[in-house]
């Protein structure tokens, strides 16, 4: 009882210090905001109050300008799709045509020409899987054909072809609106993925069905999750050109994913997911609605990314920095997270349930491994099926995490500044994965021991939460060259109060995301 009485003490402190923590940031980003607009890079007129709307992110711009018609090609794509579907009583290979048709229309408004290029890869990859995928080192082959492609496919951006012949070189004229070697990274996941799970079927599955569904609540209550998706076998018919086709350029899906297995798409297409509910699903949009609201308050208030973009925060104080880049973190994560839901749930209206990408927000995350299982957890659930279990798994963690984020730094772009947050990223995991097994290896007994565990499990959040901001600023605003500006302000006289302060909100954030997390479990325990 006395354990109890003092966290629910503890838990007000920290509600009422996270109040007053946002209240200073708010307040201090909306006066920043006031102050320093008018020396900001793109920013422009927007809807609400006469306040100026920061358009300065490229990606976020593109997909906030395009929505609308967005919005109605892919209304109109599941109006033919179901309608199709239940005219004619389409089943998988049905559907997989239907669905190649719709989405190669779309690729072909988005690439043009350069559609050739994306199927005669594909084509290549599936024969190279049906020739050579019973064989013992086809593994390696298909990594190296598509980790060529990878790079090569950015090396020459997207290819000319001319290179082919004058007589081909019109058809450089017609390239669409949207560069075709930025999406063919997904593309890329997807024809590893294909090869993979092809490679799989004849060898020994050590995932228990029956286990799994005793335990899962989707399962046991007679509906299907994505895990057990992805990890039964599909019979070999699935392994045609026709679906094979679908599941890389179907249109939902096909500019960012969510990224799914092959396994689990040829599972769903042509049938309807049990997962969710149409009601469900119709909830799961307007929560959406209402998150695309959230973010147009947010750039038409802070100005974080502008701030960014506009190399301005290098003039500011050290508290500044740190509010600045906090807030720019929460807006990647805010953007991300709508572009993500957005085409998921184009996915779910069409009957094919892909994994959440955002399940947890940034600010719920207060170790690394958290963190990276949830953000962009499709990706990471796609690393952990094709790269770090094949790899040797939890047996060579340590080395598998430089050879995963290398990996996904390569992935994302050909830039030093990502290669540096990889690798940033890796030493920073290093000590947090040592301190786990240490933590594992001596087991805590009594209420004191107890006490003493998770007031260090919180200091260690508040480093970790620093470090990740560090990392995630590093590969995504300042660059390698900024770290050692950023570590040098933070570390003179009038930076070392900010760092202080910005550790203990960290260590009362982290302690506020246990009892979040206890809170949780006593739920599931209730069930």
């Amino acid at each position: 009882m006395k354990n109890s009485s003092w966290q629910q003490k503890e838990l007000i402190f920290l509600v009422l210090y996270a109040v007053v923590f946002y209240t200073i940031v708010i307040r201090r980003s909306l006066q920043l905001s006031h102050d320093h607009y008018a020396k900001l890079y793109g920013l422009r007129p927007g809807w609400i109050a006469g306040r100026l709307n920061d358009a300065s992110d490229a990606q976020w711009r593109n997909f906030r300008g395009n929505l609308p018609i967005l919005t109605m090609v892919f209304g109109i794509f599941a109006l033919v799709a179901n309608v199709l579907k239940k005219s004619f009583s389409l089943k998988a290979k049905g559907m997989a045509i239907v669905w190649i048709l719709i989405s190669l229309a779309y690729l072909f408004y988005l690439h043009g020409a350069c559609i050739l290029f994306i199927i005669a890869i594909a084509s290549a990859n599936f024969f190279l899987v049906k020739i050579l995928g019973r064989t013992k080192y086809f593994s390696l082959v298909l990594w190296l054909f598509n980790l060529s492609f990878l790079v090569c496919n950015r090396i020459y951006e997207g290819y000319q072809f001319s290179i082919f012949g004058q007589r081909w070189a019109y058809l450089d004229n017609f390239r669409g609106t949207f560069r075709w070697q930025i999406c063919f990274n997904f593309v890329v996941l997807r024809m590893i993925s294909f090869g993979c799970d092809y490679h799989w079927t004849d060898q020994y599955n050590r995932f228990d069905r029956k286990k799994h569904i005793q335990h899962c609540d989707h399962c046991s209550s007679g509906k299907t999750c994505y895990l057990l998706l992805q990890e039964r076998r599909v019979t070999n018919d699935k392994f045609s050109f026709p679906i094979y086709l679908c599941y890389l350029v179907y249109a939902p899906l096909y500019i960012a994913g969510p990224i799914i297995s092959f396994n689990a798409f040829a599972s769903q297409v042509g049938f309807s997911q049990n997962i969710y509910s149409s009601r469900e699903v119709a909830w799961y949009g307007f929560r959406w609605v209402c998150s695309l609201f959230l973010m147009e308050l947010m750039t038409h208030l802070l100005y974080y990314n502008a701030f960014a973009i506009s190399g301005l925060w290098k003039q500011l104080s050290p508290i500044d920095i740190f509010i600045i880049g906090y807030g720019v973190l929460n807006f990647m994560w805010l953007k991300f997270f709508l572009i993500w839901r957005y085409f998921r749930f184009w996915s779910l209206i069409n009957g094919i349930v892909a994994p959440e990408n955002m399940p947890r927000c940034v600010n719920n995350c207060h170790n690394l491994e958290s963190f990276w299982k949830n953000w962009h957890a499709s990706f990471n659930r796609w690393l952990v099926r094709y790269v770090y279990i094949p790899l040797g798994g939890s047996k060579k963690k340590l080395l598998n995490v430089w050879v995963i984020f290398t990996f996904v730094a390569v992935w994302h772009d050909l830039e030093w500044k990502l290669l540096s947050w990889a690798w940033l990223t890796c030493i920073f995991f290093i000590p947090e994965m040592l301190v786990k097994s240490a933590a594992n290896a001596f087991p805590v007994e009594g209420a004191f021991m107890e006490f003493v565990f998770r007031e260090l499990r919180a200091v260690a959040g508040a480093i970790t939460i620093t470090c990740l901001m560090v990392a995630n600023l590093v590969g995504f605003v300042i660059g390698p060259s900024g770290i050692n500006w950023l570590v040098s302000g933070f570390l003179q006289k009038e930076g070392l109060p900010t760092l202080g302060g910005l550790l203990v909100s960290f260590y009362v954030g982290t302690k506020l995301m246990f009892h979040i997390s206890e809170a949780k479990q006593r739920k599931e325990r209730t069930r």
